[in-house]
């Protein structure tokens, strides 16, 4: 059995077994156009079949690629989808706020996304699944109560990297594939460009330092970049807060996160 194949049963039981124990059905997915979510949406439609529902919620700033992939990938997979635009709430917010930068009309962007994804989750009584991989989640690429905001999460312990290859072998379509990774949050906007490496340059030293628990000086002496792995460490530790729950201050003998710790699926 290969690699992936594996990953790809073990992740189909993980997204089952997760939904399942919560006595809801349903499951829904934002789905962009991207690699992120079109891994995500083929993995749970294997499992959940009608009971998925991809979500497309472009805006004025989506490219006409993405539309499209995103409706090709609903054709190839036969994806149970619709369409909720976040663009009249965006221009709305715009034009209140005429001076807005690129990132906070990304972060907005995110958050409008979300807020409408969990209100037809709500709708359907169905579980919103996550598509942030780990090379995001380490390097804290992604929006808190936006992007990052789910039930469940099948594809948070993949690099990138990994997410490209485990796309190949689930059949995601070439265009998806090949196409430069960005979320369409403004005009031009290009995840690589705003890291400034490659996915593959920031997975192969990730690995080393998370994985592989070597120093950042042991990593620069096997001849990788130091700007770059500095900046990768740094991202790490400051973006801690984004893969944490809000930090509770502690005054009584049982705080939440502190030491009243259950299992998420616990039951009297």
């Amino acid at each position: 059995m290969s690699k992936y194949s594996q990953i790809t049963e073990y992740l189909e039981h993980f997204l089952d077994n997760e939904v399942r124990k919560t006595g809801i059905k349903k499951v829904v997915v934002g789905l962009s156009g991207g690699l992120d979510s079109a891994v995500v949406a083929v993995l749970a439609h294997r499992v959940f079949k009608d009971d998925l529902l991809c979500v497309k919620m472009p805006s004025h700033y989506s490219s006409q690629s993405s539309l499209d992939d995103a409706d090709e990938l609903c054709r190839d997979f036969n994806l149970r989808n619709e369409t909720a635009s976040i663009e009249p709430m965006l221009k709305a917010y715009e034009e209140m706020n005429p001076n807005m930068d690129n990132l906070r009309k990304g972060n907005f962007s995110s958050r409008m996304r979300m807020a409408t994804l969990f209100d037809i989750s709500a709708r359907e009584n169905a579980l919103v699944l996550g598509t942030s991989n780990k090379s995001e989640l380490m390097l804290g690429y992604g929006t808190l109560y936006g992007d990052l905001a789910s039930a469940v999460n099948p594809i948070g312990d993949l690099y990138k990297s990994e997410a490209f290859e485990l796309a190949e072998y689930l059949g995601v379509s070439k265009s998806i594939i090949k196409k430069p990774p960005s979320a369409d949050l403004w005009d031009g906007q290009s995840d690589e460009a705003d890291l400034g490496y490659t996915y593959a340059q920031l997975d192969e030293v990730m690995k080393l330092y998370v994985e592989d628990r070597i120093s950042v000086e042991d990593i620069i002496k096997q001849g990788f970049d130091a700007d770059m792995t500095n900046m990768i460490v740094e991202r790490i530790f400051r973006n801690h807060f984004k893969r944490k729950m809000p930090v509770i201050a502690k005054l009584t003998s049982r705080t939440v996160n502190h030491d009243f710790n259950y299992p998420r699926d616990i039951r009297l």
